[in-house]
């Protein structure tokens, strides 16, 4: 309803950016994106036909990608920023230089930062803040940072969403989704994935991102899950000055947890540190279900005392009961060496718009396992296996649900923190004994006593409902109204083969009884002063029979050149 909202005010201004989304692909030699969509008849054929520069030959084809995102502003820097995620979707060197994104814009000028202000407070500024500092924190292409001070003297960092941000996000989601649509009607990806249904994922990422209240929130929701653990801290929500353009959060003063040398001198253990930070977010991940998924450096400080502080909580990501069990069996299943084990959880991860094989798919995991048989789970680099992985899914056309993606970037983005801070560090030392601490736990006697006991009521209100139930299916089937419909998805490739060959047999079939039937017709039944008509009607139905068995080779033939 939003985007339908969205976009009737901005049809006029949608060619103009349109033409201008074209016209810098081109520039960056990306015309290729343009030749599998084909643009509407208003984009000019000059944007469509144009060359790039010699400049821009010179670079890689992710470079380009990579250029030609920065410049087409803060919608598409936040779609590369998360397509960087998704190994499931793009090659390693496309994700590599995706994850270069810089989110940077020009600082909002101050008299555009005090009518916001007085726009969401309504009242004065100095009413709410005892100081405000006019110069930003940090500026990116959907808000930034301000340091204020309340009236009570709490320091705070005060977000501000641009203004006009939201209506130029808008307009350019309506053109992607409408790209997305065009799209999914031709071409190969669409064939494997929901193109679709990744860009209104997407769409509803950044929506989410936009909503300060939102971020709000997501970081009462951490201070929740962790208000009994004294080794992390959640910053404060000031709700008195939060609204949907402006969020303001008590400050965090602490060490950034990528400056080594202010972490030692401060007499921090740097591996301790990096191991505190990644049990943190497994705890998020495979316990809480909701995790941080943005944790770079500057998101992360350390406290004198040792805690771990988090800000920057626009981006996360949710984890179900049911994928927390497939993470901590997909471990389980790299340490024991289980490749059909393995193919198990990545087909029940996965989502597939094709059959699988799964033997082919089991054979393609042992090769990779292979390569890490016999060495200590400590020795292997999570990431590195992470990236393998991912390749064997998109080389099977297996498409991870966005939030999924979105760990499995987190995770390999945790193991390159604690790396950066110990380079012996390892992350999968850190996640093997805390995942069988998790199962451990899953497996103990009182969960199991609750389980069980859920289950028997479950198990009874079903039996009472049973004599009902069968009840309304007798009745259904006695008034002829009890259907079972049948959709095997997976089978419709070969229905569809199935019925050209059976469509095929029934014209060879007609004709050879067509020439059969009029040869007898004519042989069993001569008319007088008709014979040479007789020949002559016998020859054309002849070649109508011929005809028909040519059809049928030609159709044949035809689908063994498509096939090959």
């Amino acid at each position: 309803m939003a985007l339908a909202h969205a976009a009737r005010p901005q049809a006029r201004r949608q060619p103009s950016r349109y033409r201008q989304i074209v016209e810098i692909l081109v520039r960056h030699g990306l015309g290729y994106l343009i030749g599998a969509i084909e643009p509407p008849d208003w984009v000019p054929m000059r944007g469509r036909s144009a060359t790039h520069t010699r400049r821009d030959e010179r670079r890689t084809s992710p470079e380009r990608l990579r250029r030609a995102i920065e410049e087409l502003g803060p919608t598409f820097i936040k779609l590369g920023q998360i397509l960087s995620t998704r190994g499931d979707l793009l090659p390693r060197p496309y994700l590599d230089e995706l994850a270069m994104l810089q989110d940077g814009a020009p600082p909002i000028p101050p008299d555009l930062v005090r009518e916001t202000l007085l726009a969401e407070l309504g009242r004065p500024i100095e009413d709410a803040f005892a100081t405000f500092d006019m110069t930003p924190l940090a500026a990116a292409s959907i808000g930034q940072a301000h340091a204020a001070t309340l009236l009570d003297g709490t320091e705070v960092v005060v977000k501000l969403r641009r203004p006009n941000v939201v209506e130029r996000v808008e307009e350019d989601l309506h053109i992607l989704l409408s790209l997305a649509a065009k799209a999914s009607h031709h071409g190969h990806a669409s064939e494997f994935y929901d193109l679709v249904g990744i860009t209104q994922e997407f769409a509803q990422t950044l929506r989410h991102e936009l909503d300060y209240l939102r971020e709000g929130q997501n970081v009462e929701r951490f201070a929740a899950n962790f208000v009994g653990d004294p080794s992390v801290r959640i910053p404060r929500v000031y709700w008195e000055t939060t609204t949907a353009r402006m969020l303001t959060l008590e400050r965090i003063r602490g060490i950034k947890i990528s400056n080594v040398e202010a972490l030692e001198a401060a007499g921090l253990d740097r591996c301790e540190v990096a191991a505190h930070a990644s049990r943190i977010l497994l705890t998020m991940i495979l316990e809480q279900g909701f995790f941080h998924a943005d944790p770079h450096p500057g998101n992360i400080f350390v406290e004198a005392d040792g805690r771990i502080a988090l800000i920057d909580f626009g981006m996360t990501g949710q984890v179900e009961g049911r994928t927390r069990e497939l993470l901590i069996q997909l471990m389980l299943s790299i340490s024991r060496q289980d490749a059909g084990q393995l193919a198990d959880v990545v087909l029940e991860l996965g989502m597939a718009r094709a059959h699988v094989d799964r033997n082919a798919l089991r054979r393609d995991l042992q090769r990779v396992l292979a390569r890490y048989y016999g060495r200590p789970i400590g020795d292997v680099k999570f990431s590195a296996f992470l990236g393998e992985l991912l390749d064997i899914i998109r080389r099977f056309h297996l498409r991870l649900p966005s939030d999924l993606s979105l760990l499995i970037k987190t995770l390999a983005m945790c193991e390159g923190l604690g790396v950066r801070l110990d380079p012996m560090f390892d992350f999968m030392t850190v996640y093997i004994p805390y995942a069988e601490q998790v199962i451990r736990r899953q497996f103990s006697f009182q969960r199991w006593a609750g389980q069980l006991a859920l289950a028997g009521i479950d198990a009874m209100d079903l039996w009472l409902q049973l004599p009902q139930r069968l009840g309304h299916i007798l009745g259904d089937i006695e008034r002829g109204g009890f259907e079972i419909n049948v959709q095997p998805q997976s089978f419709e490739p070969y229905l569809d083969q199935l019925e050209q060959l059976v469509n095929r047999l029934i014209l060879g079939i007609l004709a050879a009884a067509w020439t059969i039937s009029v040869g007898l017709f004519v042989a069993a039944y001569h008319p007088e002063g008709l014979g040479f008509l007789s020949g002559v009607l016998f020859l054309l139905v002849l070649a109508l029979g011929a005809g028909f068995g040519n059809y049928v080779l030609f159709l044949t033939l035809r689908n063994r050149r498509r096939a090959k």
